[in-house]
């Protein structure tokens, strides 16, 4: 019976993948007893409730293997149907070429990019210890407790983020990662053995990691080496699975020529013989589907963690009414008048000279003592981007209930498990590293975008501003990547109003990651009306407006005090101006033309500073309007030294304005 459960994975894979004359038929067909060894006998899952909070995770870090993820849902018993399968790779079909979130049918996650759903799982098992740690009780009522389980090939462990997370993993002790490595030797390329020699083995147990090696074909040995994983608690585990990358294929079997194209119907029709498969494409006969059906006892499990939820309701109330909270991604009944209560005493005091990454900190003082939820951490830059909060405590390897977490130099793989944990629930993260260094992370920045996952990202020493590093930190282009990204905000606020503003859109935000642009150095507080309070989350709004002006000048961040002074001294000449300050971009182009025109007149002349690249801007001023921003790398010397250098002082704002009206 492994035998032909496993044998209809291939061929829903191989017929899949002939259909559409593209795709990975390989990994399917060398992964497929590892598969029945995990789905049929140990994952914790409910076909007929994708949503239960207590399933076991699944992760299909080799994503172009995604048709044995399709299968498997298709086989178990989600609402995915054989039409489904036949649709593999179409437009608008629930079986795109590689996995992409879609809960409802079983994706936990999008995954393709190697290394990345090594990444997620590594932050889904996290997020599992640390609700545990929280809503677990020594009575025996354990309502987090479930496992993480990761499929992952040689160019997962290529990748350099399979080392940051995985690292990690080991540090803080995840038991309950259990990862199958594909170990088939093949990549797209050829056989590895000329570029990837690593001794995995002893990589892993560097890291306090379990390893464990099988015949990956051998569905015994995988079931008893899944036992010792789950009996280790202390340690996450490797399981090393040597396998036939398109085990079954008489020619084309443990080459690259199985790896990512189609077998061919000569080929298809050998293996079908090769393995003893009598069958038409796409049929699986219902004495083996009925054997894979999962929904029965997927309900059991559903139904034997409620039965404890009830008890734990009974036991612990208010752990209970705290952890459904979490589960159904709830903001507390209050918070919203606390939020009012809080930015109207901000706005109420009179406010001293402020970095942005400090009105950061004293931001999250506040959302973290409202919102337990909210994990904080940093790429070992805590004291710089401010992301330790009045309410954080150290989360470490034995403090698992702690709330900020020390990523180490880790971006791309803190993004990464930043993804895990949201996609996991029940926590709120952000993560904090200077802007200049969100390219490690850029492709994790990404997927978060692509999924519609509100993560929030953290970055401070926007600009030139930061002065002395020089040019290697000061940020120039990375304003300009962030605002092209389809689905993600990125804020750059101009002081402590503007900043609470811009995380309150980051925790409420339901399907748009956040990005935080914060200064180093310190800006002044802006006086504003709380109508124009009211407008900020709009993305940008008038702070000075004059009938018939001559000009429109518009900033953002750090510059929005110079446009303020500048239009001082241009009003001094007679002239009349309007001063927009422009905390989101992104959010106000969103806005309907009538509120960005009332905004930004289109029928006078527009003047934009910002420290960074011009680009993002072309959408909203004409070919006859000025940008003063920074087309060139900065340099190492005092921040006051580069602004003037590059143009961003209030005389040459002056100088430019003038210009234009006078055109």
């Amino acid at each position: 019976m492994h035998k032909e459960l496993a044998n209809a994975i291939r061929f829903l894979s191989i017929d899949a993948v002939q259909a559409a004359k593209c795709g990975h038929p390989g990994m399917p067909m060398g992964m497929a007893d590892i598969a029945v060894a995990l789905w049929k006998y140990n994952l914790k899952h409910n076909p007929e409730n994708p949503h239960w909070f207590n399933r076991d995770r699944f992760v299909l870090s080799n994503g172009h293997g995604s048709m044995l993820l399709y299968s498997l849902l298709h086989l178990t018993g989600y609402n995915l149907s054989l039409e489904d399968l036949k649709s593999f790779r179409q437009i608008g079909s629930k079986t795109p070429g590689h996995p992409e979130l879609d809960l409802d049918i079983g994706v936990e996650t999008t995954t393709g990019p190697l290394g990345q759903g090594i990444g997620n799982a590594v932050g889904m098992a996290l997020a599992e210890k640390m609700l545990a740690s929280k809503f677990n009780q020594a009575d025996g009522l354990k309502p987090i407790d479930h496992y993480t389980y990761t499929f992952l090939g040689d160019g997962c462990l290529m990748e350099g983020i399979s080392h940051e997370v995985c690292s990690f993993a080991g540090t803080h002790g995840l038991g309950k990662l259990i990862c199958f490595y594909d170990q088939n030797g093949i990549s797209i390329d050829g056989e590895i053995a000329s570029w990837f020699t690593d001794n995995t083995v002893q990589r892993f147990e560097s890291y306090n990691w379990q390893v464990i090696e099988v015949d990956g074909h051998n569905v015994e040995q995988i079931l008893g080496a899944i036992r010792n994983a789950q009996e280790e608690s202390s340690r996450p585990t490797l399981i090393c699975c040597k396998t036939e990358i398109g085990f079954g294929s008489p020619n084309k079997a443990g080459t690259s020529g199985v790896h990512g194209s189609p077998l061919g119907d000569d080929e298809i029709e050998k293996t079908r013989d090769q393995l003893g498969w009598k069958y038409d494409p796409f049929h699986i006969p219902s004495s083996i589907k009925s054997e894979w059906d999962a929904k029965d006892s997927g309900s059991k499990h559903n139904s034997d963690w409620d039965i404890l939820m009830e008890e734990y309701s009974k036991a612990h109330p208010e752990l209970f009414n705290e952890l459904s909270r979490l589960i159904n991604n709830e903001l507390p009944e209050n918070f919203e008048k606390l939020y009012e209560k809080f930015i109207e005493g901000l706005a109420s005091t009179d406010q001293k000279e402020l970095a942005t990454r400090k009105a950061s900190e004293i931001c999250l003082n506040f959302f973290c003592e409202q919102l337990p939820e909210l994990v904080g951490g940093s790429a070992d830059l805590t004291g710089s981007n401010n992301t330790f909060s009045s309410a954080s405590s150290e989360m470490l390897p034995d403090r698992p209930q702690g709330n900020h977490i020390f990523y180490g130099v880790r971006e791309f793989g803190m993004t990464a498990m930043m993804n895990g944990m949201l996609l996991h629930g029940g926590i709120k993260p952000y993560g904090g590293t200077f802007l200049v260094f969100m390219d490690y992370a850029r492709n994790a920045v990404r997927l978060a975008s692509l999924m519609e996952i509100p993560n929030i990202f953290v970055y401070t020493h926007d600009s030139i501003g930061l002065g002395e590093d020089g040019p290697t930190h000061q940020p120039i282009e990375h304003l300009v990547t962030l605002r092209a990204t389809p689905n993600l905000n990125n804020w750059r606020p101009a002081d402590l109003i503007e900043t609470a503003v811009g995380w309150k859109e980051a925790i409420t935000s339901s399907k748009t990651p956040h990005s935080l642009i914060l200064s180093r150095q310190n800006l002044p507080h802006i006086q504003r009306t709380k109508d124009q309070i009211g407008q900020i989350e709009n993305g940008g709004y008038l702070l000075i407006h004059e009938e018939h002006a001559d000009i429109t000048l518009i900033a953002s961040g750090s510059e929005v005090q110079l446009i303020i002074a500048a239009a001082k001294s241009i009003q001094s000449e007679g002239l009349k101006v309007n001063v927009v300050s422009m905390p989101c971009l992104d959010k106000f182009y969103l806005q309907d033309k009538g509120y960005r025109d009332s905004i930004v007149a289109p029928e006078i002349p527009k003047l934009v500073v910002e420290a960074l690249h011009p680009d993002s801007w072309q959408g909203l001023v004409n070919l006859t309007d000025t940008i003063i921003g920074m087309n060139t790398f900065g340099e190492s010397a005092p921040a006051s030294q580069l602004m003037a250098k590059f143009g961003f002082t209030e005389d040459n704002i002056v100088v430019e304005a003038k210009k234009l009206v006078s055109k």
